[in-house]
């Protein structure tokens, strides 16, 4: 990974002056995408290695195709420089070649934007995107160039080979089709997961409807389960017609009564002003840290989005903030980096730093390993917040 590391390094201290020469793709490739791709143990002069030119089915073809065992593991598409990488014709295009192709992954490159496509998702080829990462320093993710290195990592010709990235793919994936279909069936269960429940319980008193409110209850304890599908538009109901929904899926008067509270003094942003557009993994990371937040103190925690942040809080204190970003996720707490024992590698005082949130620690969390060694300092900024009022 050491080679990888300078080979970004490279790229970053001449990155202004390639971009006043607008790349076009061929010089983009030479310039930056080969080096990137050799740092990352592809070798683009071995055609056993790496297909150059690969061909596709309506007889056009992908800049590279990967190849592990002389078998395609990865398709890679480059264009110019300044490309932005958002049409979505071109994102369905490759997405669509490594689907026809039976291959799993795909990337859509300019050299320093490299977005993971796993093609065999049934959805839209946007929403395929598992997770990107740029080198451009001023792209807001304010991530190390170790830590570029070891997103970028995961499709390095060994993590390939080792099925690394089909592991945390899958697990990605496989996570929010299933909390998706718990949420829906939160919502509205079914006459056999009632029996199932009735039957779990040992409860001969437990009826059909009783256990069917309570699963509406403890759905509104979980905000994230009585959300908008992520990436679809709020549904912007009134106060009181969302006290009544709640009311018909069972919710408790004092429940329904904090949710009118809530809506009445929300800001004009939802949660899908934060999530639209962000890869599969951001997601799940969000989604987890938001079960985390609200399992702090159920039916007490509070969750508030505003222009830039998601925010926590606990009565009329907030504990924990939460940026989206295309890369990682940023959490600030309010707690103090110096009276921390042994902070996390991942930490850092942003007490004299501007920065989006409430708070003065920061954490990137880029995922799942780093969120469980964040639990204890997300739970103690809680515990702060309810000692300072207490």
């Amino acid at each position: 990974m050491d080679r990888l590391i300078r080979a970004i390094e490279a790229i970053r201290t001449k990155l202004d002056s390639l971009r006043k020469r607008s790349l076009k793709e061929t010089p983009t490739r030479t310039i930056i995408v080969d080096p990137l791709l050799e740092a990352l143990g592809w070798d683009v002069r071995d055609p056993d290695e790496v297909q150059l030119e690969y061909p596709t089915v309506d007889g056009k073809s992908v800049d590279y195709a990967l190849l592990i065992n002389r078998n395609p593991a990865l398709l890679v598409e480059a264009k110019p420089l300044d490309d932005p990488l958002n049409d979505v014709k071109g994102i369905t295009q490759v997405v669509g070649y490594a689907a026809n192709d039976g291959i799993v992954w795909c990337v859509l490159t300019n050299g320093i934007v490299w977005k993971v496509y796993r093609s065999v998702e049934e959805c839209p080829a946007p929403e395929k995107l598992m997770f990107e990462v740029s080198l451009d320093p001023r792209d807001g993710d304010g991530l190390s160039v170790a830590q570029i290195a070891r997103q970028m990592w995961r499709f390095s010709r060994d993590e390939m080979a080792k099925g690394t990235l089909d592991a945390i793919g899958e697990q990605t994936f496989t996570d929010g089709k299933v909390r998706k279909a718990i949420d829906d069936i939160m919502r509205d269960a079914p006459r056999t997961l009632l029996n199932l429940v009735r039957a779990a319980a040992h409860d001969g008193q437990l009826t059909p409807q009783r256990i069917k409110e309570s699963l509406a209850r403890i759905g509104a304890q979980n905000p994230a389960a009585m959300s908008p599908a992520v990436g679809k538009p709020a549904n912007r109901m009134r106060g009181e017609e969302q006290a009544t929904s709640l009311r018909s899926r069972g919710a408790t008067k004092a429940w329904a009564t904090r949710r009118e509270k809530a809506t009445r003094t929300s800001t004009p942003y939802d949660e899908s002003h934060h999530t639209a557009g962000k890869p599969k993994e951001i997601l799940e990371l969000y989604r987890a840290i938001d079960r985390l937040c609200h399992s702090l103190k159920p039916r007490e925690i509070e969750r508030r989005c505003v222009a830039m942040t998601i925010n926590y809080l606990c009565g009329k204190s907030i504990f924990c903030c939460v940026e989206l970003q295309k890369g990682g996720i940023r959490v600030c707490l309010k707690l103090k980096y110096g009276q921390l024992e042994n902070p996390p590698s991942f930490a850092r005082d942003v007490s004299g730093i501007g920065h989006y949130g409430v708070g003065n620690l920061q954490l990137a969390i880029n995922n799942m390993a780093q969120l469980e060694e964040a639990t204890p300092l997300i739970r103690k900024s809680l515990e702060a917040q309810l000692a300072s009022v207490g």
